[in-house]
């Protein structure tokens, strides 16, 4: 995606699980008139494919779509079009850190979408980033503790690792994830050793906090 001088013809793809919610964003972006929303999402699966399928330059999307964790999505659409910009909106800040690391250019929270989802908009197409002011404050806290030891990022690990890792989290036995993934449970006890090994992590309530953090899951189903 090129930078943009201005939001005339911008395409944006919309992803909440929240019908009214969806409504609401529309609603926000119909107020500026240069806004194209070419689609809306109600789960994490739809919003990967509607972003292939449409190839928006924006996706505003809720960090908590159920079925993926925010930070997957992100990492999947970006695996198919790396340059489409990501602006994450949540009830809370809790996710930010993640939101950036995967790759999200924007967190707004819900309530301040009204008066700040156009602008933005408008900063993300231009290339730039924009964090609503509790989850800028949220990133400098996290910035400050990026040196207190913590596992890696979830870049590290490959695709199909990242998809063992939010099953385990989610309390699927290795038979289990093996049946999901159409693999052998050998191949997922490989990939659990891998995981821990790379991430520096011991058990799977370690594993767990880690998904959490790295929005790979939610855990909220």
């Amino acid at each position: 995606m090129k930078n943009r001088p201005s939001l005339a013809g911008a395409k944006v793809l919309l992803a909440d699980r929240h019908g009214l919610v969806r409504e609401g964003l529309r609603a926000i972006l119909a107020r500026d008139g240069r806004i194209d929303v070419v689609g809306e999402a109600a789960s994490g699966l739809d919003t990967v494919r509607m972003a292939s399928e449409q190839a928006p330059e924006v996706v505003i999307m809720d960090v908590d779509m159920k079925d993926l964790g925010g930070g997957e999505i992100v990492r999947q659409i970006h695996a198919r079009h790396r340059e489409t910009r990501i602006i994450a909106l949540s009830v809370d800040t809790r996710l930010v850190a993640a939101m950036l690391r995967a790759g999200a250019v924007a967190y707004l929270l819900k309530e301040s979408a009204y008066t700040e989802l156009r602008r933005a908009v408008d900063a993300v197409c231009r290339g730039g980033t924009y964090l609503c002011p509790r989850a800028a404050a949220e990133a400098a806290r996290a910035i400050r503790e990026s040196t207190d030891g913590r596992a890696p990022a979830a870049r590290h690990l490959g695709a199909r690792e990242r998809e063992v890792l939010r099953l385990l989290a989610e309390g699927l036995s290795a038979p289990q994830i093996a049946t999901t993934l159409h693999i052998a449970p050998t191949t997922v006890e490989t990939h659990r050793r891998n995981i821990m090994r790379k991430l520096d992590l011991h058990n799977v309530v370690e594993l767990t906090r880690y998904a959490i953090r790295e929005g790979l899951t939610t855990l909220d189903r």
